[in-house]
């Protein structure tokens, strides 16, 4: 059995807000069916009735394939437009709530009968059913009743940061269908203390989740509400702290100089997860030279060969050349010493480039230049210039040219050996290397010991280190001041705009640096090996997740865990006032995670040093201080699984399943794995599944500019015109949720809502067909699977391959190919054969019929199983039909369900699946053969022979003797549900022995198929003989042979005969 309990995260402008949605559930393994072979160790709990699954604790190990879930082999179905008329009719109209004419015997004939509404008017009755959850407390009961074991979706990381979109619903709903279906302004910030900002970001995390809660609630997600985890509670920052403080006793944490993106916006380092890259950057880019003033003995004589010799380099972020340290070459590239010989003419405005070249090109000395080889041919067009080629050498020869002079102070800096970093993609096969400004420039600064300079403030404004242009914003005018100089000084080659990816501060939405700063950092070095172990022990969807996740993981950096805000948990670290050493140690980080357990992180902030520290240091608390980070909001979510999963009494680690956007690679799934494989040595998921983005109709990125936004709202509620945006409720929504394949990304649109919408109707329609036709329906009407009839036995088989199939694809988290099926199923194929054949029966047969009562025995089954299939992603229609079921149903355990989620998931009935396969043989050519009579049919239709299909007769015949013998049988069955005319919806059939000219005459129309492409079948129509009886429409030759009711055929007269009283037979 599968009952879930949820926790639900709610996001909060202090940290990630993350949740676990815990479904208990015991194991048992099964394989699916496939229609030539299966096997299964599922148990069937039937109770009395066979039709009534009962609810056996299951957990899915292996699945097979959909197979011949299809009532037919063929891929179209070829069905009559005008089918039987007379009560089938009525019944439709019925259904319809139109009113009837009076008839003779009316009231004999069993219509349609149900509260459900064909209209779903889901703007009312969604919220309606909501509130029945709500008030009677149906998520708890279902959690409550659990006895199984923990299933555990762990829900992470949305952020606070305002109304939901469509990108959340797909997320929410993604992880509902899997819950359900396991159960069934600046100035004024700088002017706020730290306390004061910290409670105001924590109001406004908070409104935001109680908005986002609302919205959440609306489309339909169950979790338990009450009881969400914040990562602002005291019990989770003291869980972040406990994890900070293994990794830090580890070895793993520690405090080092180095170059991080940093946000002058907000103040703050970020990581690569907090950024974002948007189209339409252009940066100021310049080639510049810097003047070589000594080489190495390798290259002897190169400064008296060309005395005027410089390194050109390029770069697109100018405002670095201050802090410049090195110039690095690649050493398996060749580089060129070359000569420019003719000076250019001012380069024009070229398109969208802005373009202006350099004095020194206009100068009369003409410079040497050394640049890439391969690069010549490429920065001749580009400058303008004539460039000839004097010398030849490998880049390893240009290691150690002893210095070259800076060209802002004049100070000596070296060529150095830099990675394969540095390319002839771009630039000019020499990179500007300033260790403080940039990640690979640091490594190779490391190697040869540079000076890490990075001369701006926290602002980035540059600093007094910079010299001249102290106080300049390095991104606007500290730029152009630093571009103008190095003009000025004849270093500039030429200056151009450069389109390109840049990064942004996903807050503020504004350019960030690179700034080498004092920071705490996760040294992932010490545990990557164990981190790309832990991935291969995981379960990826799809697959090629975990090539992503691994690329990231062995190629990232230490990572930056140190944020300089105010809001967020605390680095529990204390500084000596002279020394600078950082007070940190098993005994204070145990100290500050017992106060903030009970006080919350805002202690760190309004409690003393001498209180934060433990009483063996408090004698020198005079000498320290406390530290201002805080840690890095991807630390604080990736440290959900310590603070939920393992401090939640009902849950445990890890978790089964984690489900977010492929973004989260590089976020939450990363960060969530490096603190658990620090602290744990193992992943905190045993699955990951990743979807896409949503994009419009037409493929393209949502924007407000395009107008192709989505809003679920307005999806769910309709906009202001309702004729141009319908309210289709939330779950037309989650339908579209489950079509998608959700491993790539999606479209949503108008129009693809309006199919969802179609689907939607045509599949409420199926279940209303089944409500109403149980009406009068009771559990002690059922028949014995036995004596069914073959036709009810093939629908039996049908259905529980269906349900089969579903069930694993629920279980592989593919719910495209459950909507695919359910569309296939119960939209097309029951409505086109097993309905269609039905009604007859059903509405005619007779009230306590033999089979009617077979019909309703299956049509329960059916009823009972789809809702449940269709309850994870429809959860509002499927309480919606179990509100109106006309019949209790009882549990295994004796319970009454009054909910859906009450009822558990469909136990696998085997004696239905174990249909013989020459009977499914059998049933496959009956529904081709079928699909032959229709179109025949549809021919005398054409020509005016007959009107509905009960105005003809079949003609059958076929040399294979076999097919012959097995129709023959239909035609004399037992039992009349399985005659063929009931099954081809005529009034006759007879199969011919042979096709005599005689024979042939006096059938108009015919045709000829080839029976699973071995066995021809000749079909002709003609009228059928007899007279039409007035009750059910269907000819015979008996209509008039009966004195009391000389209207009707021989089966009417019984019917009537025995539900009217005996003196009124006597009488007539």
């Amino acid at each position: 059995m599968s009952v879930f309990k949820s926790l639900t995260s709610n996001s909060s402008a202090l940290k990630p807000r993350e949740a676990t949605m815990a479904i208990f559930m015991q194991t048992s393994p099964y394989r699916a069916f496939s229609r030539t072979a299966y096997t299964t160790s599922r148990r069937s709990n039937s109770i009395g009735l066979f039709y009534s699954r009962g609810i056996s604790s299951v957990k899915v190990v292996s699945v097979s394939n959909m197979s011949n879930y299809c009532t037919h082999s063929g891929n179209q179905v070829c069905s009559s437009k005008r089918r039987a008329r007379g009560p089938i009719m009525a019944g439709k109209k019925a259904a319809e709530g139109t009113k009837q004419e009076d008839g003779k015997y009316k009231h004999t004939v069993d219509l349609p009968k149900t509260t459900f509404g064909m209209r779903a008017n889901s703007l009312i009755r969604e919220p309606e059913i909501q509130k029945i959850w709500e008030d009677n407390q149906v998520f708890n009961r279902v959690v409550d009743k659990n006895n199984g074991g923990n299933f555990i979706l762990h829900d992470g990381p949305p952020y606070a940061n305002g109304d939901l979109h469509i990108g959340h619903a797909l997320n929410k709903i993604l992880k509902d269908i899997i819950n359900r279906y396991k159960s069934l302004d600046q100035e004024a910030r700088n002017n706020l203390t730290p306390l004061k900002l910290r409670a105001k970001a924590a109001k406004f995390a908070k409104e935001t989740v109680k908005n986002q809660m609302s919205s959440f609630k609306r489309y339909g997600i169950w979790a338990d509400w009450n009881s969400p985890y914040l990562t602002l509670d005291p019990e989770y920052e003291a869980a972040q702290i406990e994890v900070f403080g293994q990794m830090a006793l580890k070895g793993y944490i520690y405090r080092g100089r180095k170059p991080v993106h940093w946000s002058p916006s907000s103040r703050t380092a970020l990581a690569e997860a907090e950024l974002e890259y948007p189209e339409g950057h252009v940066s100021r880019s310049i080639y510049a030279i810097f003047r070589l003033v000594s080489a190495p003995l390798s290259v002897g004589g190169l400064l008296q060969e060309f005395p005027n010799l410089y390194v050109a380099i390029w770069t697109t972020t100018p405002w670095t050349v201050p802090a410049n340290a090195a110039v690095a070459v690649n050493p398996k590239l060749e580089y060129a010493v070359v000569e420019v010989e003719s000076l250019p003419e001012q380069v024009s405005l070229g398109g969208a480039k802005k373009k202006r070249l350099g004095n020194v090109l206009n100068e009369e000395k003409k410079p040497y230049l050394i640049v890439a080889s391969e690069l010549v041919p490429k920065l001749e067009a580009k400058w303008g210039v004539k460039l000839v080629v004097k010398k030849r050498l490998l880049g390893s020869d240009l290691e150690n040219c002893r210095s070259y002079n800076h060209p802002i102070d004049n100070k000596e800096c070296p060529v150095v050996i830099g990675g394969d970093y540095i390319t002839t993609e771009t630039g000019t096969g020499l990179v500007h290397t300033a260790p403080g400004h940039g990640q690979e420039d640091y490594v190779t600064g490391q190697k040869y010991g540079l000076p890490i300079l990075s001369p701006v403030d926290d602002v980035g404004k540059f600093t007094e280190e910079a010299g001249q242009f102290s106080g300049l914003d390095v991104l606007g005018e500290g730029n152009a001041a630093v571009v103008k100089y190095l003009d000025e000084h004849l270093s500039l080659l030429m200056e151009e705009s450069y389109e390109h990816k840049y990064p942004y501060d996903w807050r503020t939405k504004k350019p960030t640096i690179f700034r080498a700063t004092e920071q705490w950092f996760a040294s992932v070095e010490g545990f990557r090996h164990a981190a790309m172990s832990a991935i291969g022990q995981v379960k990826w969807f799809p697959p090629q997740a975990e090539n992503r996740i691994s690329a990231m993981t062995s190629s990232r950096s230490d990572w930056c865990i140190s944020r300089q805000r105010t809001w967020g948990v605390p680095i529990p670290v204390f500084y000596h006032l002279q020394s600078r050493e950082p007070l940190m140690n098993e005994e204070t980080i145990e100290h500050i995670k017992s106060i903030i357990a009970q006080k919350g992180s805002d202690a760190w902030w309004y409690m003393t040093v001498e209180d934060l520290l433990p009483t063996k240091y408090r004698d020198k608390a005079a000498e320290y201080e406390k530290g201002t980070d805080t840690m890095d909001v991807w630390f604080d979510s990736g440290s959900s699984w310590a603070a939920v999963l393992g401090k939640r009494s009902s849950l445990s680690f890890p978790a089964d399943l984690y489900l977010e956007g492929t973004d989260q690679h590089r976020g939450w799934f990363q960060s969530s794995l490096l603190t658990s494989v620090a602290t744990r040595g193992k992943a905190p998921y045993s699955s990951v599944v990743t979807h896409g983005f949503a994009l419009d109709e037409k493929g393209l990125k949502m924007s407000k500019s395009l107008g192709n936004v989505v809003d679920p709202r307005i999806v769910i509620e309709g906009g202001k015109n309702q004729k141009e945006a319908p309210a289709y409720g939330a779950d037309v929504l989650r339908l579209w949720v489950s079509s998608v394949d959700y491993t790539g990304d999606v479209m949503i649109g108008p129009q693809i809502l309006r199919q969802m919408s179609e689907i939607y109707r045509k599949l409420r329609g199926t279940l209303r067909y089944l409500l109403a036709n149980l009406h009068d329906w009771k559990a002690d009407n059922a028949v014995p699977y036995h004596e069914l009839p073959r036709i009810d036995q093939h629908a039996l088989f049908q259905l529980e391959n269906v349900v089969n199939n579903i069930q694993g694809n629920y279980e592989n988290y593919q719910f495209f190919k459950i909507f695919q099926i359910l569309q296939r199923f119960v939209i097309v194929d029951l409505s086109n054969f097993y309905f269609d054949v039905a009604k007859d029966r059903l509405y005619v047969g007779g009230s306590t019929s033999y089979t009617r009562r077979s019909c309703q025995t299956v049509l329960a089954a059916h009823l009972l199983s789809i809702v449940r299939v269709i309850a994870p992603i429809l959860p509002h229609l499927a309480e919606d039909v179990w509100q109106n079921l006309p019949f209790q149903y009882v549990t295994e355990y004796g319970s009454v369900a009054e909910y859906v989620f009450e009822s558990r998931w469909p136990t696998l009935n085997e004696r239905w699946l174990a249909l013989p396969a020459e009977e499914i043989d059998f049933w496959e050519k009956i529904l081709e053969l079928r699909t032959e009579v229709n179109r025949v049919l549809e021919l005398a239709r054409s020509g005016k022979l007959i009107g509905a299909s009960l105005d003809a007769k079949v003609h059958i015949h076929t040399s294979d003797a076999s097919l012959v013998s097995q129709l023959t049988d239909l035609c004399a069955a037992k039992n009349d549900a399985d005659t063929l005319h009931r099954l081809f919806i005529t009034s006759q059939v007879e199969i011919l022995p042979s096709l005599e000219d005689e024979v042939m005459a006096n059938i108009p129309y015919s045709g000829e198929c080839l029976i699973q492409g071995n066995s021809k079948v000749w079909v002709g129509i003609s009228r059928a003989e007899g007279s039409k009886c007035e009750r059910c429409w269907n000819y015979s030759e008996l209509v008039g042979s009966f004195s009391d009711h000389p209207t009707l055929c021989g089966r009417c007269h019984n019917v009537v005969a025995a539900a009217m009283p005996q003196e009124a037979v006597a009488v007539s």
